[in-house]
């Protein structure tokens, strides 16, 4: 068995096919595109959502559910000791909360990680790739957490839209 393996939700801007070729798991998140759930990255491209949004289309997100996500860390617990979780930053959604409550349980106590490293997109992106890294250098899970939570003040993301609509 492994020792630690990484779970990171769609938020991260990797791709289904990227994850395979790390080695990690990527959770869909969920989108309401006018009533009608998909799941970015296996029903919903990148396209086809900003041609929804362009069209005028009614979009939501939602949390994954907890049956999803508890169902991703049992996959991965099968291959690795120890799981670190890094879903969408805590400060933009009530995922991490969620996480967190459930990584208490009895059977994820010890075992999984939720790391709230305070990213997105593609910062979340590079951070898992820095995060396979230290996996490859030998620290453990609950310090990778440590220190990727360290960190976490220290980094800023700006923005650049081409319009406010």
């Amino acid at each position: 068995m492994k020792a630690t393996g990484i779970i990171t939700d769609s938020h991260s801007s990797i791709s289904q096919e990227e994850a395979k070729l790390l080695g990690i798991r990527v959770l869909p998140m969920p989108f309401y595109i006018d009533g009608e759930c998909f799941y970015e990255g296996v029903d919903l491209t990148r396209d086809t959502f900003f041609e929804r949004l362009e069209s005028g289309a009614s979009i939501s997100t939602s949390q994954p559910s907890p049956t999803d996500v508890m169902g991703l860390w049992d996959q991965a617990l099968e291959e690795y000791e120890q799981v670190l979780y890094m879903p969408l930053s805590s400060g933009l959604s009530g995922s991490f909360e969620t996480a967190m409550a459930m990584a208490q349980d009895e059977k994820y106590a010890g075992r999984v990680f939720v790391v709230d490293h305070g990213q997105v997109a593609s910062p979340l992106h590079q951070l898992i790739l820095d995060t396979i890294g230290l996996i490859e250098k030998g620290y453990s899970a609950e310090q990778i957490k440590r220190l990727l939570e360290s960190g976490k003040e220290r980094m800023m993301i700006y923005i650049g839209v081409p319009t406010l609509e």
